[in-house]
């Protein structure tokens, strides 16, 4: 099997300037990425594996390119694929079919990982990509129990008041149908869905479950500091995720 693993990141972040460019309880946020990946690939040495970096940061550019030990490949966004309504699936075709040009040989997947997702442990990658192998799904995507339902405990506001998202008339969440949140650390594609130029719902899904309280929207300052203090935390009390932050000495030439 031949996976292409896909790390996109725009210069301009808007809730938190160099979002892609921040240390992370001592190191950049990118590393942990990095890092993981790395620990898939030790782990199997019979799959081929290509890493590339689409973005339009040369700052991200060097920082990755001066730092890690790791073979990776780096696209150049084009400026059309660099705006603030670019869905990154957009960016994920482009860097297959640039990557595909480049080696001349197709990929059997490729994967996305978030550089803002640093609690990734190698079981869930592993999981994402074992459970893509198996099932006939175009995409599978990581999710989260959802702490909140919009069958029960969500409302929006209407011509009458404030009323449940979804109508219903359950009184208790366990009646309510199951939530997940999308947490955006994981994606996993078929290329010949990437290609079909498709979005994500136009395909099959699928989905495996993260931990709830290791992967945060960071989308603020605030929430940046929450997640530093929940790492702390996480890294004392969960061996596997603590094996990706000691692992990115192993990546760095550092």
């Amino acid at each position: 099997m031949r996976i292409l693993f896909t790390i996109c990141g725009r210069a301009g972040s808007k809730g938190i300037k160099n979002k892609n460019l921040k240390d992370f309880l001592g190191y950049p946020l990118v590393f942990y990425t990095a890092s993981v990946i790395d620990l898939f690939m030790k782990q199997n040495s019979r799959v081929d594996c290509d890493i590339v970096v689409n973005t339009d940061s040369k700052d991200l550019m060097n920082l990755i390119h001066q730092n890690l030990k790791l073979q990776i490949d780096f696209i150049d966004r084009d400026p059309a694929l660099g705006q603030d309504y670019t869905p990154k699936i957009a960016v994920i075709q482009n860097s297959l079919e640039i990557m595909e040009e480049r080696n001349k040989q197709n990929y059997d997947m490729v994967v996305d990982l978030d550089i803002t997702s640093p609690l990734r442990t190698v079981a869930d990658l592993q999981s994402l990509i074992d459970k893509k192998t198996e099932c006939n799904a175009d995409v599978v995507f990581s999710v989260t129990d959802s702490r909140r339902n919009p069958y029960f405990n969500m409302v929006k506001q209407s011509a009458e008041g404030y009323v449940r998202v979804i109508e219903s008339s359950f009184n208790a969440r366990q009646e309510a149908p199951e939530i997940f949140d999308m947490n955006a650390s994981l994606y996993a594609y078929s290329p010949s869905f990437l290609r079909s130029g498709k979005g994500i719902f136009e395909g099959r899904c699928e989905v495996i479950r993260m931990m709830d309280t290791a992967v945060l929207d960071i989308d603020n300052e605030n929430d940046f500091e929450l997640m530093e203090v929940i790492a702390e935390y996480l890294f004392r009390s969960y061996e596997e995720m603590d094996i990706v932050r000691r692992n990115i000495s192993e990546v760095t030439k550092i």
